[in-house]
Order: structure tokens, then sequence, then C-alpha cells
């Protein structure tokens, strides 16, 4: 979606202040050029104290007073913690998963099947869109927060995904048994009305099933409440939902239980939640990953609806890190830069994620540089918002073989995100920017250069050839180990592998086993001098070609090459006649393959030797300096300079005439800039 101008804010909340404040709030963000707030998802027990007994006057004062001030709104439904009164009146709306039953205390613990969950969420939905609709300055909802399936297991969603299954399967079960593999230790399903409780299953694609229907529900969990809204909403507001990704304290891979694809669908904008590492860890990988994704969801510009200020413990950040993190999600597509929050919390499990402002709420660090980015955001959002991007290297993201690998793990270090972001990462140091598709996406395949599958486990026979086509037709093929080695719901293909691509990669194995004491030998892409003529294997040097045993770890697969080149050889006394990289000719195209997990150091050389032999320009900085480019609506081109280091850096302008858009500095190729530490540049072309 576009957007007339770039949103800056923060979330908001009236109802948790212990005192009044309302107006120093809205007079310091009036100051600090926040133009937009986020309220009202969180509060449903504070809208609704008792059944049918409706409050909103917090929702009112903080209404009238952002209209007050100029400051826009942005409402969410606050279905995602439920009030104690309908917990206490429908127990069962407590979901059970696969650890047992919920308790009620913390948010996300409902069941989102539940059939007095779901009407008791419609009624508090629309009341709050009738309460909202005179207000002018409400531009958008969001449905929800962070929404999943909260693992559910409940009866109604068993029932549910037993009427699934049939529909899938034609209502025969002798297909369903067979596709499944449920003749493995008497797990055969003869009657639907046997069907069993899928928490004790053992069986991958019954289990890996359920997850996609999990999936699913959030999916159609998400439309249902969209259907709702748009039912109140006027044709300039959007609606929105705050996606979030894997967690491990910060946002890190690929969201495992939601197919942020399809869930996304009725939505006008996109919007993520992304979280980070700061102060001496801030590295920018996360914002471009994260953005990355929320921009392929619809293929178009997205809002960050969260991100942190102050944030989790040790995120507090550098001087000058604020700006940085702000300007780099812009450089990323962002539409927005919002705040989870603007105050800190005096009381309850996030006391300790701290906003914008700290507990005492008054300016601070954090808050003056929030200034000078709402002013900057105001002065230079005209040439910055609605950029437009496109990269020459996608990644394919498969949440099926996410959970395929967490079904049918390679080793407990290392999991489908672990390989995701071990390739993601390289390629960000090298300064290559990325899309990201999803396995639907097929049809976008040949508007890329380099189309990279991190461990694609599970595959359909028809995206097995359009990754063929891709190849035959000049695609550069990058895959990794575990590619095309299940179908669609898990059932390992009974043929040689890697499934449908032998012949693409010029290679099949029949055999893996751990990384252990595993070094690289003969490593083609670390001796070519001229990578883009190098046909043939270099002769190996004994002091650049073999790596120490810490360059294999985790995986291998044993590959024998048929038609591919081997790149590199395994080091090993027993493993060392098979190839752990080869590269095969295939039609017009190269495809490439990694048989195994190795150093970051060594993946950089060869994404070196890879990117050289194609079209895609070699940028001539790399990390801690990142390159961000874009088109606005100007036609010109953007391009970030964004320092990820305590210390300063030199860069050479190599383009065409421009100017150094927030200095106003004219600039002509060959000329020098500096880039102060944690700091950035932004350049327009003329």
């Amino acid at each position: 979606m576009k957007t007339d101008r770039l949103l800056f804010g923060a979330a908001y909340y009236d109802e948790y202040l212990p005192y009044d404040r309302i107006e120093t709030d809205m007079e310091m963000m009036e100051k600090a050029h926040i133009n937009v707030i986020r309220i009202a998802e969180s509060t449903w027990s504070t809208w609704e104290p008792q059944e049918g007994v409706f409050d909103f006057t917090h929702l009112h004062r903080m209404l009238r007073a952002s209209a007050a001030h100029g400051i826009s709104v942005i409402v969410g439904t606050p279905t995602y913690a439920v009030p104690t009164w309908l917990a206490a009146k429908c127990p069962a709306i407590l979901t059970e998963t696969h650890d047992g039953p919920e308790r009620y205390g913390r948010r996300q613990n409902m069941d989102i099947t539940h059939p007095i969950y779901l009407k008791h969420a419609e009624i508090i939905i629309r009341r709050l869109m009738e309460e909202v609709s005179s207000y002018e300055h409400v531009i958008g909802f969001q449905l929800d927060n962070e929404t999943k399936s909260y693992d559910t297991c409940s009866e109604y969603a068993q029932k549910k995904f037993v009427e699934y299954l049939k529909k899938e399967f034609h209502d025969d079960l002798d297909a369903l048994n067979h596709a499944f593999g449920l003749d493995y230790w008497s797990n055969r399903i003869n009657a639907w009305k046997d069907f069993p409780d899928v928490r004790g299953t053992i069986n991958g694609s019954l289990g890996a099933e359920y997850q996609k229907f999990q999936r699913k529900l959030v999916t159609d969990f998400l439309a249902w409440q969209c259907s709702i809204v748009q039912e109140y909403a006027r044709p300039d507001q959007f609606i929105t939902q705050n996606f979030d990704y894997e967690w491990r304290n910060y946002s890190f891979g690929l969201q495992p239980e939601v197919d942020q694809w399809e869930a996304a669908k009725p939505l006008t904008v996109a919007g993520f939640d992304i979280y980070h590492p700061s102060a001496q860890d801030l590295t920018g990988k996360e914002i471009s990953f994260g953005g990355d994704v929320a921009r392929s969801v619809k293929k178009d510009n997205y809002f960050i609806l969260e991100t942190e200020a102050q944030g989790n413990h040790g995120w507090l950040h550098y001087p000058g890190q604020l700006r940085l993190q702000a300007f780099s999600h812009l450089a990323s597509g962002s539409n927005s830069v919002m705040y989870w929050h603007w105050h800190s919390i005096h009381n309850a499990i996030e006391s300790y994620w701290k906003g914008i402002l700290s507990h005492n709420l008054k300016e601070n660090a954090t808050y003056r540089e929030a200034c000078t980015i709402g002013a900057d955001f105001a002065k230079y959002g005209d040439h910055l918002k609605n950029l437009r991007k496109k990269a020459d290297v996608a990644f394919l993201l498969s949440n099926e073989s996410l959970t395929g690998l967490k079904w049918f793990a390679i080793h407990p270090d290392l999991n489908y995100n672990d390989i995701v972001r071990w390739l993601y990462d390289a390629f960000y140091e090298l300064n290559i920017e990325c899309d990201i598709l999803s396995v639907n996406d097929v049809d976008l395949f040949s508007q890329y250069k380099i189309l990279v599958t991190p461990a694609l486990y599970s595959v359909s026979d028809t995206l097995v050839g359009h990754l063929r086509h891709y190849t035959e037709n000049g695609g550069i093929l990058l895959s990794t180990f575990k590619t095309a080695f299940s179908d669609p719901v898990l059932k390992i293909y009974p043929d040689d592998q890697p499934h449908g691509l032998t012949d693409v990669f010029g290679m099949t194995y029949d055999q893996f086993t751990d990384g252990v004491k595993v070094g690289l030998k003969n490593c083609i892409f670390q001796n070519s001098t001229d990578p883009v003529k190098n046909t043939a294997p270099a002769e190996p040097s004994a002091d650049s070609t073999k790596l120490s045993a810490k360059g294999v770890r985790y995986w291998m697969e044993l590959l024998t090459p048929t038609t591919a080149q081997p790149l590199a050889d395994y080091d090993h006394p027993h493993w060392g006649s098979y190839a752990a990289v080869t590269e095969n000719r295939y039609g017009a195209g190269t495809a490439v393959y990694l048989g195994c997990y190795f150093d970051k150091t060594t993946l950089k050389d060869l994404l070196t030797y890879i990117v050289t032999k194609s079209d895609v320009a070699f940028p001539e900085v790399q990390y801690p300096v990142i390159i961000k480019r874009g088109t606005n609506e100007y036609g010109k081109e953007i391009t970030y300079y964004l320092n990820y280091s305590d210390e300063p850096a030199t860069i050479t302008w190599q383009g065409r005439d421009s100017v150094l858009l927030m200095q106003d500095q004219p600039l002509k190729s060959g000329d020098s800039l500096s880039i102060e530490g944690w700091g950035f540049i932004i350049i327009e072309e003329i």
C-alpha cells in the first residue's frame, strides 16, 4: 500500500499510566513529530469489564486528545487477551495444547476456534468499531496482535481437522493412510469415527499436517476479523495485522506458526513487528531479513507496527543507533516506524521492556533522538516513502520445509531457520540485496538471476518442474542439503536424491552423516583468479584449499558427481572421495549444490564465486557498511549507506550525479564520503 507520508509513532496506553498526563504526552509527541499512535489492542477487560457492560472512557480520551494535536490513530481489535469474566463464564475457551490445558493469566491463551470465544470477540469488535466510527483521524485498523493458533488441540479444533482431511482426501481414508504411511506401527485409521487425538501421533506426516491446519486456523481467524472490520471501515482506512517472526529473544526467522502469505491476503497492507539486539550487537541483519519477508508478503511496501525504542535488557541503543535503525527500516521498504511503546510500564510482566520514555516519563536521550527522526521524516519523507525495490537474488522459503525439519531434525543445533539465516546473512555481509518468495511464487522465478533454496525439504513435483525450468532457461539455482527430499506431506521420495533434480545438479547421493572432524579440500572457489572464465578445476595449492576440521559442522551428504564439477571435496580419511559442493551446467543455467554446513568465511568465498559468475552487480564495499537501494516516487534512485560499526567509514560514490539528501550537498562520481560510526547517508540521483 502506498502512503501519502511516512508514519512515525508509538503504541499508547492511557489506561496503563499511573496518573493523568495525556495532554503532556500529546504535547511531547507533537514536539517529536510523532504523527500516529496505536491504541486499544490490549484492553478488552477495560472496554468490557463485565459481560455486556462497556466503558470506553480511555478510548475516547485518547481519540479526542490525539485529534486535538493532529496525531492519527490506528485502532487495534482487543481479541488477543481475554477478560477474566469470559474465562470464568466458559473455562473451555482456554485452549488445550500439546502440553495440556491453559490457565488464565497470560495473553494468547484462548482457543481461536471456540464458538463462545468467537461470539464474544465479535461483540467487542463491533462495539469498538461503532465507538470509533465518527473519528476522521482514525486512519486504519490492526487485527488482533501477533496472531497464532496457540497450539490449540481442543475438541473443536480436532473436529475441524478431521473435516479438513475429509475435504483434502475426498473422504477417502485409503488415500490418507497411503499418503501419510499410517500402516507403520499399526497407526492406520480405518474409520473416521476412530480418528485419534493428534497429540499422541508419532507420524511426522500426520503431525505436520495438523500444524499446517493450525496455520490455516490463523488465516481463517484473521479473514473472519477482517470481514467484520470491513463492514465499518471507510474506503480510505486500511486494515493490517502485526505479524512477527520465529522468536529467539529477538526476531530471527520465518514464523513457523503462520502462513503469512495466505494470512495477509485480505489485508490492505502487511504490518510486522521487528525486534533485534542493539548496542554492541547491532548488525542490521534482523531489520534487513525481517523487512525482506515483510515486503514479500504482499509484494509491496509494509508497515513496521512495532520495534524497539529502549526495549529489552541490554538493548539500550548507543547514540545514533535509534536513527540508524529507523532509516534502515525505510531502506528495506517500510513506510513506517512505530515503537512499542511510548512510555515504560510501571507494573506487570513487561515492566522492564522500556519504551521511548523511561519510568519517570520525562524527556531522555531516546526521546531527544526520536525527535530528530520525526523531524527528518517530516522534512524528507516525500523522497523516502513508497520505495520500490527489486533484487537480483531471491530466497525461496517454505513453512512445510520448516515443519519437516522440526519433525525430522538433522542436528539439535541446526534447524530450518538456522540454514536460512546462514545463507541470508552471508549475502547480507557481501551487500547483495535479496527478495523473499513463497513456494507459490513460481511465476516470479524468472525475474531473478540467482534463486536460493535453503533446505527446501518438502517439494511437490510441480515445484520441482519449475526449478528445472528456471535453471534450464538461464537461472542460477543455489540449493543446500536436504533440498527436494520429501513430498508435500513429508513422505520421503523413493528415487535418487535430490528428487527430480539429479540431472539438474549433475550429482546424487544416498548416504549422509554428521560432520565430525571433517574439513574441506580442493576448494575451486578459493583458487580461481578469474571465476567468470573458470571452467575447469584449478590445481589445488597446499596452503589455500584445505580448511581445518572446523570447516564442516552438523551435517554432510556424500555427493557423487555425474556431470557436475566438484567445487570442494571432503577432507577426511574415509569421506575424502566424495564431493561436498558441486556446480553443474544445465541447459542455459547453472545449479550449485551445498552438501554440507560449513563456516561463514568459506560460505562467503563460495557466494563471491557464484555472484561473480552471474550478472549480479558486486558492491564496492561490504559489511559493516550496508548498501540498500530503491526507486522513489519521483523515479529517482535512492541509495542508503548504513554503517553498523563504531568506526567511521569512507566510501567513494560511483554513481551518476546526485545529491546527499539530508545535507543538500551535490555529489559526482568519484567523490569521497565519510560516514560516522553508527551513522548513515542517503543519496538521491538528480
